[in-house]
This record gives structure tokens, C-alpha cells and sequence, in this order.
């Protein structure tokens, strides 16, 4: 791998209170960025100061949307050591992405390297108040200056930091979710397993409408029959059901979560069956209305998981676990965190420790 050049900002932000922080807000001194050209391959791997992109405007990723992007996060731990949860997951995820997206693989080790190298750099940046940490943004977008519809040939994978603060500042309050029957978030052989902006783009629409209706996020349904369950808002979703825990299948629409195959490890070895389907919502409001639906969480790397206490479709309203945070799911919530910020020993080698 060519050896990342490092160019170090003149002056440097003020980071921001630890108590304060907002998610998505306060970028870090640098950034890493690598450059990709038919014919040469990914060269040129270097750390510069953070600032804008010099975009040409008929560049592909404006007009076609050709961009992918990952999300993870850097922890520092109680004896002020820093680590990361399962980066090569995100890495591996990113090449699957840019398959779907026509976007050149990226070589593991340079991926990695990019993220880890610029989270060295930016040490200083990773908070250590409870519950903070670095979120980590890795992207690739395709930068051809022409249009028509036809794959870059020169790219950029790009990588960006921030820290954010406690997903949950008051707590795991659980959150109210509507049941979406008019817009569709994707279909089996479109996008919906890419981590791709035009996903989250197309699931605005529907969002904004949950949200002026009183219900933070939207339980997506299948595109083609419209009544299997897929997501919910911009995470995986789970169900506890007569004690079995139930979750769609990555039938091709689905995103393969992280969160999600890390929830359902630590499920297995506690010991609870997990069932992989396609579950209609019908299914899931008849176990409401005869009382086996006990838990019912979002899994995502920003929350790690989010309580559902209340599901609404059409005029039907249901309450889930007496609208409390369940069992279940403080204890995937708790299990999870602990591995993260080090405060409980990973069974399964999800830790990469950096400094």
C-alpha cells in the first residue's frame, strides 16, 4: 500500500463541550482522501486539513447519485485508550455497496487505513465524557465531470470525523412508530441492501410525514406486496414474539446492518432462538392485540438500539412492553456499549484497539 501523506492543518477549531454536542456538527482538523482512476487504480492516499471539495458541477455523484457511505465509531476507553467496533464489517459492507453502485472495490488495507491513520491524528478530538465517542464517516462518490448516465472513472473514498454526543442524553425512552402505506423505502434487485444516499434521500418524504403526525420514525413495508415488514426509519428492526425473536431476512432490500448481525450473535448466545423472515405487519398487530408481542427494537450503529413503545397502522394504535424500554432490549443495549467503550470483555474479537 503507497504511504499516506500527511499534511497538517495551519490552525486548529476550538473543540466543542463534550455536554453540548450535537450529531453531525463539529468536523474535526483533517480528513483523509484517495484517489481512483481507471487504468491506475487507487493512488495518492493522503490526510489533509478538512475543508470543502472541489467538485466539478457536472460531476456524476450530483446528477446520478453515484455515492456510497459507511458509519461507525471511535471509543475511548476508561484508561484513555481508543478503539474501534468491528471496522472491517463497514469496510467489507462499502465494497458490497460500490458493486451495487458501479463504484470501484477498495482494497481492505487502504480503507482501513484511511479511517484508523486519520482517527490516530485526530486522538485528541475523541471525547471522553460518558457515552460520547467519534463518529466515523467513510464515502466514495464518483466524480467524472460529464454528464450522461455512465460509471466514474475517477473516484474519491474519502473519510471524515466527528464527535457526537449520547444518542439518548435522558435515557432509552421508547419511541412511537407509523406503519408507511404510501412510499416504499426500496424493492428486491434495487438498492435497498446499499448503504447509498438516494435511500435516505427517497425515505424524507415519509419521515417528515410521520414526524408532523406525531411519530418519530416509519416502519417500512416490502415495495412489492406492501405489507412485509423491512426497516424502520434508517435502522433494522427486531421483534420479541412468544419469547422467539423475530427479524426481516436480507432478502436483497434489506440493509445488512452491523448492529443488527452483532445483536443477533450476542441473542444466540444467550441463548434465544432468532428467526430470520418475512414478517407481515399483520403478524405483528395480531400479537400485539393477543398479547405476544413483548419487545420490539431498532437496531442502528448511531443508537445501538432503539425501544418501540408504540405502533400505529391506518386507525389501529398498539402499545409495546407498556411503552417501557424491555428486557431484551437494555440488555442488547447495555451488553453492546460495554464491548464498545471497554467496560466488558469481547467474546468475539469485535474490538480493534488503536492507542
Amino acid at each position: 500500500m503507497e504511504e499516506i501523506k500527511i499534511t497538517r492543518a495551519q490552525t486548529f477549531k476550538e473543540k466543542p463541550d463534550p455536554s453540548t454536542l450535537v450529531f453531525g456538527k463539529a468536523m474535526t482538523d483533517h480528513m483523509f482522501i484517495v484517489d481512483y482512476d481507471v487504468g491506475q487504480g487507487w493512488h495518492d492516499p493522503r490526510i489533509v486539513p478538512y475543508g470543502p471539495l472541489a467538485i466539478d458541477p457536472a460531476a456524476k455523484v450530483l446528477h446520478y447519485a453515484q455515492e456510497i457511505f459507511e458509519g461507525l465509531k471511535a471509543y475511548r476507553t476508561a484508561d484513555g485508550s481508543i478503539q474501534l467496533f468491528r471496522p472491517l464489517d463497514n469496510v467489507r459492507r462499502m465494497n458490497d455497496s460500490a458493486a451495487r453502485m458501479s463504484l470501484p472495490q477498495i482494497p481492505e488495507d487502504l480503507a482501513l487505513a484511511g479511517i484508523t491513520e486519520l482517527v490516530k491524528l485526530e486522538q485528541e478530538w475523541v471525547p471522553s465524557a460518558k457515552d460520547t465517542s467519534l463518529y466515523i464517516r467513510p464515502f466514495m462518490v464518483g466524480l467524472d465531470a460529464a454528464l450522461g448516465v455512465h460509471s466514474s472513472h475517477h473516484c474519491q473514498y474519502i473519510v471524515i470525523v466527528c464527535p457526537v454526543g449520547a444518542y439518548y442524553p435522558e435515557g432509552l425512552d421508547p419511541v412511537k412508530i407509523y406503519v408507511e402505506d404510501q412510499d416504499v423505502r426500496a424493492v428486491k434487485g434495487g438498492t435497498g441492501m446499499a448503504k447509498t444516499g438516494g435511500n435516505y434521500a427517497a425515505s424524507l418524504r415519509a419521515g417528515d410525514r410521520a414526524e408532523a403526525n406525531g411519530y418519530s420514525q416509519v416502519l417500512w413495508l416490502d415495495g412489492v406486496h406492501r405489507k412485509y415488514i423491512e426497516e424502520v426509519g434508517s435502522m433494522n428492526v427486531m421483534f420479541k414474539i412468544a419469547g422467539k425473536i423475530l427479524t426481516p431476512d436480507l432478502n436483497g432490500s434489506v440493509l445488512p446492518g452491523i448492529t443488527r448481525r452483532s445483536c443477533i450473535q450476542l441473542l444466540k448466545d444467550w441463548g434465544y432462538e432468532v428467526e430470520e423472515r418475512r414478517i407481515s405487519a399483520e403478524e405483528l398487530f395480531e400479537a400485539a392485540e393477543n398479547g405476544t408481542l413483548e419487545e420490539a427494537w431498532g437496531t442502528g450503529t448511531a443508537a445501538v438500539v432503539s425501544p418501540i413503545g408504540e405502533l400505529a397502522m391506518g386507525d389501529k394504535k398498539v402499545t409495546v412492553s407498556n411503552n417501557q424500554i424491555g428486557e431484551i432490549t437494555q440488555r442488547l443495549y447495555d451488553a453492546l456499549t460495554d464491548i464498545q467503550w471497554g467496560r466488558a470483555e469481547d467474546p468475539h474479537d469485535w474490538i480493534m484497539k488503536l492507542c
